[in-house]
């Protein structure tokens, strides 16, 4: 089976490509930035470096905010016969906070007070009503950017006015005091697989390993486990890492990461993520595939008249000596009264055979 890992190139991705090596027979290194996507004809057409791509069976598509609708069109394009492990409408949602917050608030997954306003004054007004420190974010952003952090009513004006000048959107969010610690886990399939605490650096409220924080092996209960699986199912992806904060009402889920970075959490569990990530690639698409090859020969009886046998299980009705089958044997069968049968009965068994 051949598989193709559509990335930006980072350390993370080479991990992958040199995991993906030992399950499948070939894999690809494709770069997002020279992929495009055609529309206009019946159906979009994914190019690589100005030529068709490849047929695939595993596609594992990745990559920055920047990058989120391209990535979203190669899925709709390619998904229907292909194994991608993230659906096209979580490169939407899972690229933007404030989706990730509505989409798991509508699973009823636990999430940190959010509030999102529509102008500056009404942004304001909820300045004035909640309590601090909060944080600032913008939509999009990873590793940490975009996230601000305010004491003050006064220092949170001063945020909304800047912003307000760049004409970012944002969102206001309650800051959970952890100490500048936060929890990652990396969600494949079911499961998580690996998970760690990070702590902010000094003097830092971003726990991030890109903004300076360091991680250390945590194994999360039963409970947090199942937030961050669920978390991961109520965006649409088979892989991710989700972030968590431990509050005093629990486990709240600030972040969901599409293109997580495996180095950190690799070097802090021990635990070689990026194989699991693999593993797990290559079953699902055995899966994909054996499902495939059987619907396939399905359809191929079906077109040349020959369709699978199925049991019943059913009673039958005695009149008069005879036996009567149920109208379905002979919409099965296709049995009919001008046709000769070939009749063998013994005790307890009986097969009917159409001669013609």
């Amino acid at each position: 089976m051949k598989a193709a890992l559509i990335s930006l190139g980072s350390k993370s991705s080479k991990m992958l490509l040199r995991a993906l090596k030992k399950y499948f027979s070939s894999v690809d290194d494709i770069d997002v930035r020279e992929i495009e996507v055609s529309l206009g004809g019946d159906t979009p057409e994914v190019l690589y470096k100005g030529k068709p791509l490849e047929k695939y069976e595993c596609i594992y598509a990745k990559g920055s905010f920047r990058y989120g609708q391209l990535l979203r069109s190669i899925t709709v394009a390619l998904c229907k016969t292909t194994y991608m492990p993230i659906s096209a409408a979580a490169f939407t949602v899972g690229h933007d906070k404030l989706l990730t917050q509505l989409d798991i608030q509508q699973h009823k997954i636990p999430m940190p007070k959010t509030y999102l306003s529509a102008t500056t004054e009404a942004a304001k007004n909820i300045l004035k009503k909640i309590n601090y420190p909060i944080i600032m974010k913008f939509p999009s952003g990873t590793g940490g950017k975009g996230v601000m952090y305010a004491e003050s009513f006064a220092a949170a004006s001063s945020m909304l006015d800047a912003l307000t000048a760049l004409r970012q959107p944002f969102i206001i969010q309650e800051y959970v005091e952890t100490g500048g610690v936060d929890m990652r886990a990396i969600v494949v399939g079911d499961k998580v697989v690996a998970s760690m605490k990070r702590k902010a650096d000094m003097g830092e409220k971003r726990s991030n390993i890109h903004a300076g924080g360091t991680g250390e092996a945590y194994t999360l209960d039963f409970h947090t486990k199942k937030i961050a699986v669920d978390a991961a199912k109520a965006i649409g992806a088979d892989i991710c890492a989700v972030d968590m904060l431990d509050t005093i009402k629990g486990p709240v889920v600030i972040e969901v990461n599409l293109s997580p970075g495996l180095q950190g959490i690799t070097e802090a569990t021990k635990i070689d993520v990026a194989d699991k990530i693999a593993k797990y690639l290559y079953e699902r698409t055995k899966e994909s595939y054996e499902k495939g090859k059987k619907k396939g020969a399905k359809e191929i009886l079906s077109e040349i008249g020959i369709e699978e046998e199925k049991e019943i299980i059913t009673n039958v009705d005695f009149r008069g000596g005879r036996m009567l089958l149920p109208e379905i044997i002979t919409k099965i069968t296709n049995f009919d009264d001008k046709k000769e049968l070939s009749i063998k009965a013994k005790k307890g068994e009986l097969v009917i055979k159409n001669l013609i």
